[in-house]
């Protein structure tokens, strides 16, 4: 199937760079792999029920979004136990150790996710249940 997309210069020629340097045989082969990845760490968060202790981890341009999140980050206070913020210029990278029921966690990351000034949003699910 063939299909376009609109993405910035920048990242198509940042994707274009990884995938040569891994001396991946074409583009088309790079975008494959990386939708995989995509749908497995996709397909676990929303197959994972019960407790759960997870690292969330997003970058965001500050002044776009800062006021929203500490909002959010409140909402969920009750599965939040720890953050860590660092600057980089105009962005941010923020880490949010959760414990709780998987539910609450994924609605949380869908929240954040949810924000034009946030640019990736990843979730590492340490421990589920039965695990």
């Amino acid at each position: 199937m063939r299909t376009s997309f609109n993405i910035p210069d920048e990242v198509v020629e940042e994707f274009d760079r990884v995938w040569q340097e891994q001396e991946i045989e074409n583009r088309s082969r790079a975008v494959r792999e990386a939708m995989l990845e995509y749908i497995e760490a996709h397909s676990r968060l929303e197959e994972t029920a019960g407790e759960v202790v997870a690292l969330i981890a997003f970058d965001y341009r500050h002044h776009d979004v800062i006021g929203d999140l500490h909002a959010v980050q409140h909402e969920y206070q009750d599965v939040i136990d720890t953050t860590s913020h660092t600057h980089h210029g105009e962005w941010c990278l923020e880490s949010l150790f959760c414990r709780g029921p998987a539910d609450r966690v994924r609605e949380l990351t869908y929240r954040l996710r949810d924000f034009d000034g946030v640019r990736r949003v990843k979730v590492m699910v340490i421990r589920g249940e039965g695990e």
